[in-house]
């Protein structure tokens, strides 16, 4: 197995390109598990940790490009409060050494259905900027999973950012597993309110061939806030909406048996998981406004 260590951007690239087959690799949280197991065994590892632009982020126009190189452990503590459902979500994620190596970056280029961060990048709109030698692309988070453990990337693309923006509302994030954190999840969903621009933003995972949106259920509820004025009054949700919601959210998953749990399961846990952020987010959505 070769070993590529490029110390730019620009170098990681062309040895992308040149080699199609290498693994890229930045925490490793992922692959080296697959390699020490022998799950996997690719030609080569392209290691991107020199390159230091990908560990950086910034504001461009009111929007938010977070490096893929960018730690959990960074998310949470630099951008906890612009993004708090990804902050949420990233809290979850393995031990405080994982969370110190690991990155949404790794967690996008493995899109397993069961990635922590998914349900949150789906919520919040993302856009996954892919860099090759022949240009740049922006990808929609929608568009970015195309089955288990698939993704959208060209082979010789790479993964340099993701574009997000600033929370405007309360947002969350919840998981089913065994334990918090250091599992795998059974079911998880996150939830994201915006006011701004009356929308409201969802995504799950382990309950798909990928990570989705629950896309019906975001417009049920939409309609429903603006309907009743509930985005201006702040209310009292009628908990036949938010049944409602967690019906709509059951209905956009397709899951399987596993050792994890039954389809049956994982159905009846996404719609409790998306009736009870519902109910913190519209909590905090009303605490916010008292306090305004």
């Amino acid at each position: 197995m070769e070993f590529l260590r490029p110390a730019t951007w620009a170098d990681a690239l062309a040895a992308r390109a040149d080699y199609p087959d290498a693994a890229p690799i930045a925490g490793g949280t992922d692959v080296m598990v697959e390699l020490n197991f022998d799950l996997r065994r690719p030609p080569a590892l392209l290691d991107l940790t020199r390159v230091g632009e990908l560990a950086e982020w910034t504001v461009v126009e009111g929007v938010l490009r977070i490096g893929a190189g960018v730690t959990y452990y960074r998310l949470i503590s630099e951008l906890g409060a612009r993004l708090p459902g990804l902050a949420m979500a990233a809290r979850t994620v393995g031990s405080p050494q994982i969370r110190n190596r690991g990155t949404v970056g790794g967690n996008l280029g493995a899109a397993s259905p069961a990635g922590d961060a998914h349900p949150s990048l789906l919520a919040d709109d993302a856009v996954v900027e892919a860099h090759s030698v022949r240009g740049i692309r922006h990808i929609p988070i929608t568009d970015f999973y195309t089955g288990v453990k698939r993704n959208a990337l060209a082979p010789d693309e790479l993964i340099a950012a993701f574009w997000v923006r600033p929370a405007t509302g309360p947002q969350q994030f919840s998981k089913i597993g065994t334990r918090n954190a250091m599992v795998i999840s059974v079911t998880a969903f996150a939830l994201s309110l915006r006011p701004d621009r009356r929308e409201v933003g969802t995504g799950f995972g382990s309950a798909a061939p990928t990570p989705r949106r629950a896309t019906a259920a975001e417009q049920f509820l939409s309609d429903e806030l603006t309907a009743s004025g509930r985005w201006e009054s702040r209310t009292e949700l009628d908990p036949t909406v938010i049944r409602r919601f967690g019906e709509l959210v059951a209905e956009a998953a397709a899951p399987i048996d596993d050792v994890r749990g039954t389809a049956e399961y994982r159905r009846h846990a996404l719609s409790v998981l998306a009736r009870r952020t519902l109910a913190w987010t519209w909590k905090d959505y009303v605490t916010e406004g008292k306090a305004a």
